[in-house]
């Protein structure tokens, strides 16, 4: 009798704590950002239960998306991964060649390949996060997180939007008057250093001019690693890619990860190497697949992401100096064309890869193309959004 009332009992606390934990997670998903401890990193959560799409509508739309395919990339020689979904249903996938031409191993959805700068996109929602959270704010000077940074007018919004006025960490270490020993492999702190001891100079002054630039995104890296006093892996994880479930995406270790990442090629197969650049993060440096991408657009895409000030910010053109329809938000591009119709999409090249990024957010339309073989073909994936909406690209979707 004792056995069957200690069992009893055994067995409500183990409930009693499952379901506390239960109401735990509940209870943390629904606090907003700016009311987390401080101790607690903002996170991502998963958009779920989208309208569900319509069969014939999939058929006819997988169609045009499969002869555009075999018309951008004839021959399977895409090199890579392709993925188009609406509501976060995948519409048409499709993955060829091969990650490794030694080794011959297959391209696969569980493939990470480098997505190059759209891991700007990833940066920037960190650091948009972190100010939804009230770690710090768009309009701070950079140079009251990072002590040594020499320029005083810039602020986060500025890197985030490339009006600091910096110039490209790759063009400065590259000269042969003694800023660098290129033997020696950069790293994000290095590039700080140098802006801080050497004479380098700013190419523009501050917030005079857009100009994109891979220095502004190292930066931010080291501000959210500053900000929560974590590495930037380590941060990326815990506020994106784990929440999200992006398990086959990662931040790139150089040495501990070096020899297992996917190499690049050029467009005649020959490898890539690596060089004094590949340890730089926060411009480039994310491995991912076109699903986990996926998973993290769509995350992006809750009414909840941000609060509605900032997100505001987000999709709003920075680079007004001059009249034209390209512009650079926070961490996206965009064409705003004069009828009022707004596309937003990030491009990347690193090495041999190439990326291309686009969210649709009125039509909720994602559209990702990933390779690791050089191929401009990667960024003629913008021709399948008149699919879905107006926007005036030539389309290679018709028969």
């Amino acid at each position: 009798m004792n056995y069957f009332k200690k069992a009893n009992i055994l067995q409500i606390l183990v409930l009693s704590l499952v379901f506390n934990a239960c109401g735990k997670d509940q209870e943390e998903s629904d606090v907003k950002d700016s009311e987390l401890p401080e101790n607690v990193l903002p996170k991502m959560k998963p958009l779920v239960n989208e309208a569900p799409l319509d069969e014939a509508y999939i058929k006819t739309t997988r169609q045009k998306i499969a002869h555009f395919y075999n018309k951008n990339w004839p021959g399977k020689s895409a090199n890579g991964a392709f993925l188009v979904a609406k509501n976060g249903q995948i519409i048409f996938e499709k993955y060829d060649g091969l990650a490794n031409f030694s080794k011959k191993d297959s391209i696969t959805p569980n493939t990470p390949l480098h997505i190059a700068s759209v891991s700007k996109v990833l940066t920037a929602t960190a650091i948009l996060k972190l100010v939804n959270a009230n770690r710090l704010k768009l309009d701070q000077k950079v140079n009251t997180i990072l002590k040594e940074f020499p320029f005083p007018d810039v602020t986060v919004r500025m890197l985030l939007n490339h009006r600091s006025g910096l110039r490209n960490y790759a063009y400065f270490t590259d000269r042969n008057d003694g800023v660098w020993d290129r033997h020696n492999r950069l790293s994000n702190q290095d590039i700080l250093t140098l802006l801080a001891t050497k004479s380098i100079g700013l190419e523009s002054r501050t917030n005079t001019r857009f100009a994109y630039c891979n220095t502004n995104y190292a930066m931010l890296a080291l501000i959210i690693e500053k900000i929560t006093k974590k590495r930037y892996k380590e941060v990326m994880t815990e506020m994106i890619f784990k929440p999200l479930g992006m398990t086959n995406t990662f931040v790139f270790d150089y040495e501990k990860d070096k020899d297992r990442i996917v190499p690049s090629y050029k467009a005649n197969r020959v490898e890539i190497g690596k060089d004094y650049l590949d340890e730089v993060y926060g411009d480039k440096n994310i491995y991912s697949t076109v699903r986990d991408l996926l998973k993290f657009d769509r995350a992006r895409n809750r009414k909840d992401f941000l609060e509605p000030e900032l997100a505001k910010q987000v999709y709003v053109g920075y680079s007004n100096e001059k009249e034209g329809e390209k512009n650079y938000g926070l961490g996206i591009r965009m064409i705003n064309w004069k009828t009022g119709q707004n596309f937003y999409f990030h491009n990347g090249w690193w090495h041999g890869n190439t990326s291309a990024y686009i969210t649709l957010p009125k039509e909720q339309v994602t559209i990702i193309a990933l390779s690791n073989k050089m191929n401009k073909s990667t960024y003629n994936v913008k021709k399948v959004a008149p699919l879905f909406g107006d926007y005036p690209f030539e389309t290679d979707t018709e028969e």
